[in-house]
């Protein structure tokens, strides 16, 4: 009989006391997303004891997550999406966390009061977020996100303004040295960002400058900040960080972010809120 390690009982009996054998799939998937947040790797045969499931049940879960772009496959195990450069497309996007994204996009709709000026940065969250505005009266809203600006233009009566640029294919928006100049004498209520990554050491980031001159000008020209991102992407990091914990006023998420994480930012002097749905 092949020996277990001393980390393999570990991880048996955090099973046994979560109840192994007793977790959906959607919940597997969910508790392997905070393990990689707090570990930065994991191994199919630790998940198997935890879980009380096969390898192979453990393998097809890391293979969903690997399609929907929320972690790495290795040999016998997992890592982070940790290329720095890597970035999803916005069709890639649509298909991951949608639930998430849905609630984050109600929990800031609770920030928006009729007459606001907002900008609203490019992204499937903010896009969900973009689709509830039509709750909301005479809002004047700046986007560099043509779906978005399609969104609003049919389903509400809201003054549009979208920043030219050039266009990035793929990802539905507008970057360069043009947007950044139609931004320059604009100032704005309410900021509503998104973002690849974050870690509280290293803050928002995202794979293209590009994307971060235009989402640092949103936040500039803000009275207040919001991030919209959903758990998943916490722990990792990507090319260029944009803003710091303390460059945000409202962080919302939801639920499953981490222990860890949710500490260390209420713990901290840096100002940010953070807001779980």
């Amino acid at each position: 009989m092949k020996k277990t390690t001393a980390k393999q009982d570990k991880a048996a009996e955090r099973g046994k006391e979560a109840g192994a054998g007793q977790f959906f799939a959607e919940e597997r998937k969910s508790i392997i997303l905070k393990k990689l947040e707090e570990d930065s790797k994991i191994l199919v045969q630790d998940l198997s004891v935890l879980f009380d499931v096969s390898p192979a049940t453990v393998r097809t879960d890391l293979r969903e997550l690997e399609k929907t772009g929320q972690l790495l496959r290795t040999h016998g195990g997992a890592i982070p999406t940790g290329k720095a450069g890597l970035e999803l497309n916005t069709a890639q996007k649509e298909v991951a966390n949608k639930a998430e994204k849905k609630r984050i996009a109600r929990e800031a709709l609770k920030h928006v009061e009729d007459g606001d000026s907002i900008a609203i940065d490019t992204g499937t969250t903010t896009y969900e977020f973009a689709a509830t505005l039509s709750e909301r009266k005479n809002l004047t809203i700046v986007t560099n996100d043509i779906s978005i600006a399609a969104l609003l233009e049919e389903n509400t009566d809201h003054g549009i303004i979208l920043i030219g640029g050039a266009l990035r294919r793929g990802f539905h928006c507008t970057v360069g040295a043009k947007a950044i100049e139609s931004l320059a004498d604009i100032n704005v209520d309410k900021a509503f960002l998104a973002a690849n990554a974050f870690t509280f050491e290293r803050g928002f980031s995202t794979p293209s400058i590009e994307h971060a001159e235009i989402k640092k000008r949103f936040r500039e020209m803000s009275l207040q900040s919001f991030m919209l991102m959903d758990s998943h992407k916490i722990g990792h990091i990507a090319f260029y960080t944009f803003a710091m914990p303390e460059d945000i006023d409202v962080f919302i998420t939801d639920s499953n972010i981490s222990g860890k994480v949710a500490s260390a930012i209420a713990a901290s002097a840096d100002g940010l809120e953070l807001v779980k749905v």
